[in-house]
């Protein structure tokens, strides 16, 4: 990918210009699946390419010759193992790596962006300088020396995915396999995928620091699909979170395979309920795809800072349930969206968005932040070193109420339990969302009556968080492996919620 040398981000809107540079190592893309290596180091840039404080100040000097508010240099070296299992048949492993740095300059709310694959000291000041090109002032004082700053680790694991050989992954896959298919003899095919990745990562700030960080992650998922007569279900169901090979316990990969075929199989009863407005309950756990999209983008600071979304200009005020508090937590050991430093140099932590009900603060990067005058929130994310940060979510969730999920059931006379959700859409200016509910229940007199499947859940985020009658004390976090996209750019996420009564929705077909 190439882009002009003179086009640069104009605050948050336009893309920087990037040098695509000759491979390095054993290339980047796809390398032979035989091609497992030790583990790279905690910094590879220092141990593989000498990129150490002396060469970083040096390219740093060139980043700000022109001036600079702010700047910071980005590099990132990830590896990622993909496979699958069909019909108990062994696709060939994709074994993936990226290297590379991004460069950043911001000055007086302007940006200039550069990202290079060459991680010797020419390719760096190359990108510098044209990173440097937006601004047009005296110099910046660089840095006479760089402080590596130790944090938090919220994500901490025994086995590098890097150093693990293949044959350490294939049993667990055929174990999901094999339990999915045990699970009912209705039981046609079950599908499974795997991803792991192992990712290191170093930023360097203008204000002389260093942060590195190392990312594992994983993710395997079963779509289970049964089969009576002509009729044919699916169920799918997937765990992730930032872990090793050791979190996939036997327990563990059944439990999903159960998941993923009682999903299948309940939709042969499944029918149509009743529609219109009418009470919702949104099931722990799962249900956190709904706040994360319904409210989390909203509060994001380049849509409510800027006066764009449906949150903009309401801090301080009330604009939820007083039962209601949502928080934006990075800190969360092993879940899939924690960070201990986010692709900025701020530390990962926790923010308190809605505070029984009262809407606290937005998600800031360091642009949206310094433009309104406050501090960033350890939001700013990027999907790679080709892209520029933004503010994400981390981990989202609503906190727990004091009922019990039967109690909140028991208080429905007629209405609908979502389950399980796909094909969410939003508008984040609006706040208007649909949801598709591909397991859930209708609800009678205070007990499940019947199950349902495919209807559309609809309204509006705000509204919605207004209208939450009760909040039961089970509230829990998706273990799914979610990735959000945002203006091109995917990161992984985790979100989750206790149950939740909610009136003023509506189910539609």
């Amino acid at each position: 990918m190439k882009r002009s040398r003179r086009q640069f981000l104009h605050d948050i809107g336009a893309s920087g210009g990037v040098i695509c540079m000759p491979a390095f190592l054993a290339g980047c893309g796809v390398m032979p699946a035989t091609d497992f290596g030790a583990a790279p180091p905690a910094n590879p840039f220092l141990e593989w390419f000498g990129v150490d404080e002396l060469l970083l100040a040096r390219v740093m000097s060139e980043l700000t010759a022109r001036g600079a508010t702010h700047a910071d240099i980005y590099l990132q070296h990830r590896r990622e193992h993909r496979l699958r299992l069909r019909d108990g048949v062994k696709g060939a492993p994709d074994i993936t790596m990226e290297q590379g740095a991004g460069l950043r300059v911001i000055v007086n709310g302007e940006t200039g962006f550069a990202s290079t694959e060459d991680l010797s000291l020419q390719g760096l000041i190359v990108a510098a300088r044209q990173a440097a090109q937006r601004a047009a002032g005296a110099a910046a004082v660089s840095p006479a020396e760089f402080l590596s700053v130790k944090g938090s680790n919220f994500y901490p694991v025994a086995t590098d995915w890097s150093s693990l050989g293949i044959e350490r992954r294939w049993p667990i896959l055929e174990r999901l396999a094999a339990s999915g298919y045990a699970a009912d003899p209705s039981v046609s095919d079950v599908a499974v995928d795997w991803q792991d990745s192992d990712e290191r990562i170093l930023i360097a700030t203008l204000d002389g620091q260093i942060f590195l960080d190392e990312r594992p992650l994983t993710r395997i998922s079963a779509q289970v699909k049964a089969q009576r007569g002509t009729d044919v279900q699916a169920g799918f169901a997937s765990i992730s979170a930032r872990q090793d090979v050791h979190w996939y316990d036997d327990a563990r990969i059944d439990a999903l395979a159960r998941t993923a075929a009682d999903r299948a199989l309940i939709r042969f009863e499944a029918k149509q309920p009743p529609l219109g407005a009418m009470p919702v309950l949104l099931a722990a756990g799962s249900s956190g795809i709904v706040l994360h999209e319904a409210l989390g983008h909203a509060l994001e600071a380049d849509f409510g800072a800027r006066g764009s979304g449906a949150y903009a200009g309401l801090l301080g005020q009330a604009v939820a349930s007083p039962l209601v508090s949502v928080i934006d937590d990075a800190t969360m050991f092993h879940q899939r969206g924690a960070l201990n430093v986010d692709d900025e140099g701020e530390r990962g932590r926790q923010n308190v968005l809605i505070d029984r009900g009262v809407l606290r603060t937005y998600l800031h990067d360091r642009l949206s932040a310094s433009a309104i005058g406050v501090s960033p929130t350890g939001s700013g994310r990027r999907e790679s070193y080709r892209f520029m940060p933004m503010p994400r979510m981390t981990c989202t969730r609503i906190e727990s109420g004091s009922e019990t999920r039967d109690d909140l059931l028991a208080a429905v006379e007629r209405g609908v339990w979502a389950k399980t959700y796909s094909n969410g859409r939003v508008d984040p200016v609006t706040g208007d969302f649909s949801f598709l509910i591909k397991n859930g229940w209708f609800v009678e007199r205070g007990r499940a009556s019947y199950p349902v499947r495919d209807v559309r859940l609809t309204g509006n985020g705000p509204d919605m968080l207004r209208n939450v009658q009760r909040l039961a004390n089970d509230g829990r976090m998706d273990e799914a492996g979610w990735t959000c996209g945002k203006r091109g750019q995917r990161v992984p996420v985790s979100h989750g919620m206790p149950t939740a009564l909610v009136t003023g929705l509506r189910i539609e077909s």
